[in-house]
């Protein structure tokens, strides 16, 4: 009988230490579970600082992009985002490139000024179906109906404004039945509508005055190393040329050290586009080569295009959604010495 009592009593312990045991083991899982909640939110932020990051894209590297691209940094800065930039230059192959590292990295948003409207809209409908909204700028939204916005100075608008002070330049200078011989300088190979735009609101304003020309040379070369050869080469086959008009920064630039090199100051006038420090220099200069351009408003394009960008993103109204807003045009022009100083310290202060 006591044997019987002491194996009923050991076999009841060893349940009870089972079921203890049991108690045990189920009790351990819940802290994995638990442990296994905060990696997940984890990757809520998009990078290290808590910050959403977005992107900004520009395809040259002239004053014109440094300071859209200056633009874009400052309205990101404003309204608290992170925003990594990238210069494709003049590379489409690098232009999909990024947008396709973008879209892998978690990007939310880019900011574009595109390559082209042939190439381009292809890889930014792609990097927008993957989930980045898109804004963007320096072309017309026709070609990106999906973006929020674009934000662009209008290329025939603002290079008629060139015209028209080229026009009061001829006038002053020229006998008014002579024909005047003009070089063109720009940039129909990289971005052939909105280069196309340019010498077409410059020559506008020329036709609408009755002004007499023959274009005697039309060439490319958007970047001011290009434009001195292309212009130094226009200006020895054409000895007996009056101006050249240049469509952008570079082209600019180069076309008065052309004439300069050439020895043709006096002689040769050049009227261009954009509008940076070392134009406003050439504005003042006693060379008397440079007589006047239009700027782009370069740094408020990019602060406005992200700003779009960025109220989309946080679900906020979007002043000129699906639409291309124009941002005017700023005239330089030689001897308006008030105007290019104005110009210069609110450049300098962008920058």
């Amino acid at each position: 009988m006591k044997k019987l009592l002491a194996l009923i009593l050991a076999l009841t312990m060893s349940l009870t230490l089972a079921a203890c045991s049991s108690g045990d083991t189920t009790g351990s899982k819940a802290p994995a579970d638990e442990s296994k909640a905060p990696a997940t939110e984890s990757k809520a932020p998009d990078n290290e600082g808590g910050k959403k990051l977005i992107a900004g894209m520009v395809f040259q590297e002239d004053q014109f992009f440094k300071l859209l691209s200056a633009g874009y940094e400052a309205a990101a800065k404003d309204m608290g985002y992170d925003i990594q930039l990238t210069n494709t230059n003049n590379d489409q192959s690098k232009e999909t490139e990024a947008l396709n590292t973008y879209s892998a990295q978690g990007v939310v948003g880019v900011a574009i000024s595109p390559l082209n409207t042939q190439v381009s809209p292809a890889a930014v409908e792609d990097a927008h179906n993957a989930g980045m909204e898109i804004a963007v700028c320096n072309a017309a939204i026709d070609a990106f109906p999906y973006a929020v916005a674009s934000f662009s100075a209008d290329n025939v608008s603002f290079c008629k404004q060139t015209g028209e002070a080229a026009v009061a330049f001829i006038k002053e200078h020229y006998e008014a039945d002579r024909t005047l011989k003009i070089g063109v300088v720009q940039f129909k190979t990289q971005v052939p509508e909105q280069s196309a735009d340019r010498v077409k609101g410059f020559f506008s304003a020329l036709d609408e005055a009755g002004v007499k020309y023959e274009i005697v040379s039309d060439q490319d070369a958007w970047l001011q190393d290009m434009a001195v050869e292309t212009a130094g080469d226009m200006i020895s086959a054409n000895p007996d040329l009056d101006l050249i008009y240049a469509a952008n920064d570079g082209g600019t630039v180069g076309s008065v050290m052309a004439v300069e090199n050439a020895g043709k100051a006096g002689q040769i006038f050049v009227f261009g586009t954009d509008g940076s420090e070392q134009i406003v220099s050439l504005l003042k200069a006693d060379t008397n080569i440079l007589q006047a351009v239009t700027a782009q408003d370069a740094f408020q394009i990019g602060y406005s295009t992200v700003e779009a960008l960025i109220n989309k993103l946080e679900g906020k109204t979007v002043e000129g959604e699906g639409k291309t807003n124009i941002i005017p045009g700023i005239p330089l022009v030689r001897g308006e010495t008030e105007t290019l100083d104005k110009y210069l310290t609110d450049l300098q202060g962008m920058m």
